[in-house]
Formats: structure tokens, sequence, C-alpha cells
């Protein structure tokens, strides 16, 4: 049993109420979640970076896990705007930023919209959403399936995620699907907010200390790692063998680890690891 238990909570903020899951105590990071997942997708990674002496905090984005979707169409701006409602909401001046594809991107933009409330960004799995990104926006997505009374929406949908997951492992495609059917409508507009962002108007804006992780199995982002890398100054590259689209549940001690030497190597978190 982990000397460090997850404590799960709903906070009012701003633009409504946010549920969130915490674990350990010292310097914050917050976590976001890739399309159309939840807190859950760290939750093996949130005792991982307590023990490395940090405060972990996992958000549900709006609309997903158990916070309420925001009124009015979503976007990457909002959903960082809500995320540093939650850092208010929390009393947390700065913190550590990490995000998951979907998540990466959010961080990304609040990290070039307020510099100063960033302590450090990970861009876990991110993507390059440029002009030929957008103008690729109308196709169809990964988890676009028609709802069907007989069901067969579920296993369509679990097919299609199946090949960038690792094989046989059902307990990971379980928890994705759990969060897609909470999601809802989400599940697939949230991979269509990330498509009509204008990201190369805003990466040039990152200036805090960031990583990049690269999953290797991962084909959505890793031939665009690099350039993600190089377009914030002062950005590390760091590949993680054999990560696959689900990394932080995937590899929770490979992406934890991760994290937390390069938080600590900035001199944040603790010197040795728990």
């Amino acid at each position: 049993m982990s000397t460090h238990p997850i404590e799960r909570a709903f906070q009012h903020t701003r633009s409504g109420v946010r549920h969130v899951a915490s674990c350990g105590t010292g310097f914050p990071v917050l976590l976001l979640h890739q399309t159309p997942r939840s807190w859950d997708e760290y939750r093996d990674v949130l005792p991982l970076l307590a023990g490395a002496g940090f405060r972990a905090i996992a958000m549900d984005t709006p609309g997903f896990g158990d916070s309420p979707p925001l009124e009015g169409m979503p976007s990457i701006e909002r959903w960082s705007e809500s995320a540093f409602d939650l850092l208010d909401a929390l009393a947390l001046e700065r913190a550590a930023v990490v995000g998951h594809h979907t998540g990466a991107v959010v961080a990304m933009e609040m990290a070039a919209a307020r510099p100063s409330r960033m302590a450090a960004l990970v861009l876990s799995a991110c993507p390059f959403v440029d002009a030929a990104r957008r103008a690729a926006h109308g196709k169809r997505v990964i988890d676009e399936v028609e709802r069907r009374a007989d069901g067969q929406h579920l296993a369509e949908l679990w097919q299609r995620r199946m090949p960038f997951y690792p094989p046989g492992d059902i307990g990971l495609l379980e928890r994705f699907v759990a969060d897609a059917l909470k999601a809802g409508d989400l599940a697939v507009e949230g991979h269509h907010v990330v498509g009509r962002y204008e990201m190369e108007a805003r990466i040039g804006r990152v200036a805090s200390p960031t990583l990049v992780l690269a999953p290797t199995a991962d084909p959505h982002v890793f031939p665009v790692a690099a350039r993600v890398a190089q377009a914030v100054a002062g950005a590390r590259l760091l590949p993680i063998e054999g990560g696959m689209v689900p990394m932080p549940d995937q590899l929770p001690e490979a992406f934890a680890r991760a994290v937390g030497d390069f938080l600590v190597g900035l001199g944040f978190g603790a010197s040795s690891r728990g």
C-alpha cells in the first residue's frame, strides 16, 4: 500500500467546480490529461511524484472526468484559464505544469499566457498544430464512432484505440473506455479543440524551463517531438523508449522519473527519490 494516499476533492473556482486528485506535499506539480481521459491517467504517477517530494495535483479538464463542462464552445485558451482558476482557488502562485497530448497543448498555452506563474513546463507527447494540421481539421478523429443501440460502437471504439496501446493490456483500454463514455461528445470535440489551436503563434512565447517527452512508439507525436522542442528556447528533448499513446499509465515509473528528475535538477522537490 502506498505511503502517499491519493485525495480526491471538488474545488470551487471562478469558472466552475473542478474535480482534482492530489497526493503528497512539497512544490506543486499540476498534471493535465489527454482527450478523453481524466485524472485517472495519472493514478499511478501521483504517488511516485509525491515520493519524490512534490505535491502532485491531477485536474479533470472541464467536461472530462468529474469536472462539469464550461458554458459555450471549449478552446485551449479557455481550458488554460480554467487551470489558472484552479491554481488561484488552491492559493498557488506558481507551479510546475505537466501535460500529456491535449494536456500538453493546454500546458503550453498556460506558459505562453502567464509565464510568471510557470515554474517549469513538461510537454509530454505534444502535437504540433500548424496551418497544415488545421487544414486537416475536418477529418474523422480517432474516437469518433457512431452510437448504435446494440452497443457495437463500444467495440469499434476499443478496436480503433487498440493499435496504440500495449498488446493485451485490457486494463488500460478499460480505463480509457470508461473515461471516453463519461466525456460524451467531448471525447470527439476535445480532439477538434486541439485541431483549431494556432500553436505556431503561441509556442515562441514560452520562456519557462521546458522538458519535451517523446514516446518513441506514439506515431501521432514522436515524428514532431523535435520540432516542438526546437520551437521552445532552451527546451530539452527526452525520448521515452517504448512509450505509447497512454504513456503516463503505461509507463508510470519512467514518466514520473523523467518529470521528477527534471524538476529536481531545477531545484524543486527532494534531492532523493522516495
